[in-house]
């Protein structure tokens, strides 16, 4: 089985990785974390929209890129702003093969070591499924990997959507120091002084129209058309 998943070379995912490692923003080290960061352009006009992933146990960061593409250690657009620590116990894992199992099938799977469910191995799944799939910004893309994964790791019960996922971030995602906010709020503030001064009704209007049709996109095509944004 190792030597299987060994083959899969950057994109493998180690197994036995410590529950306890910290955060360490410096090293880019988010264990079990949401991460998220700003994107050009369009963060200054909407500070709310950005780029996401989800790092693995030893806290290395795995997001959804690009065409087949998912970037290992390597988070897109620059470092992380904010994050949002999971607790694995509100997931449904299996952390080792003597723990309780969903199935006699998942039982003989863990038991012959084919199968585990641990959060790595969830990640793992999510990875290798979005190395075959085209990115579209609207309809699959970053969000779209992370919610994927959460919803392998049955996080708060599953259900997640690019939505659902976005206000999560937005609500309880934690700054990861003063500088990070800043850089994430500073563009936007600098934008909209300029456009009030001298757009005035038309910016705000521009801006409102803008911020409209974007959110709207996203949640008609989450709860109005099913399967519409890919997850």
């Amino acid at each position: 089985m190792e030597s299987d998943t060994e083959q899969k070379g950057s994109m493998m995912i180690e197994q036995d990785v410590p529950h306890n490692n910290p955060i360490d923003p410096v090293k880019a080290r988010f264990p079990c974390c949401i991460v998220w960061t700003p994107l050009p352009v369009i963060s200054w006009l909407l500070p709310f929209v950005g780029h996401v992933g989800i790092a693995r146990e030893d806290g290395v960061i795995l997001d959804f890129a690009g065409p087949n593409f998912v970037c290992v250690d390597d988070f897109a657009f620059g470092s992380v702003s904010r994050y949002f620590q999971i607790s694995k116990e509100k997931c449904s894992l299996t952390s080792h093969p003597s723990t309780t199992y969903r199935s006699e099938e998942e039982h003989v799977l863990v038991e012959s070591g084919t199968n585990q469910y641990t959060w790595d191995d969830t990640l793992r799944k999510s990875t290798q499924e979005y190395q075959h799939r085209t990115y579209n910004i609207f309809t699959c893309n970053c969000h779209s990997f992370v919610a994927n994964n959460l919803n392998g790791l049955e996080f708060q019960g599953g259900g997640w959507n690019v939505v659902n996922l976005a206000i999560l971030i937005l609500l309880k995602g934690q700054w990861v120091n003063t500088a990070s906010m800043i850089r994430s709020c500073l563009p936007f503030a600098l934008l909209f002084f300029i456009g009030i001064t001298f757009g005035g009704s038309s910016f705000l209007t521009f801006l409102t129209f803008f911020a409209f049709l974007l959110v709207g996109w996203f949640v008609c095509g989450s709860y109005c058309f099913k399967n519409f944004i890919q997850l």
